[in-house]
């Protein structure tokens, strides 16, 4: 009897570790599930501030100010990207 009661306490114990893990993994994909969906958001306004460039045609007509806010816009894009990227990557 004493075999059996270790064998329920053993099995118990591998159920709530199964539940935790189970739980833990939902978390995970939730998570993962944000990430991609800002990702995506990120990548999709990357392209409008790319297009935007595009069309500026970046040339002498538009200032040396103009040129570094929008370089600094798509670093702080780019940065937020890799932020992302990186944590989906752990």
């Amino acid at each position: 009897m004493q075999a059996l009661d270790d064998l329920n306490k053993k099995l118990d114990i591998l159920l709530k570790k199964y539940a935790a893990s189970e739980a833990e993994n939902k978390r995970l994909k939730d998570t993962v599930a944000k990430q991609e969906k800002a990702v995506a958001e990120l990548t999709k306004k990357l392209a409008s501030l790319e297009n935007g460039m595009v069309s500026v045609h970046l040339g002498p007509a538009v200032g040396d100010e103009e040129k570094d806010n929008m370089r600094k816009q798509l670093d702080t894009v780019i940065g937020e990207i890799d932020k992302i990227l990186n944590t989906l990557n752990d």
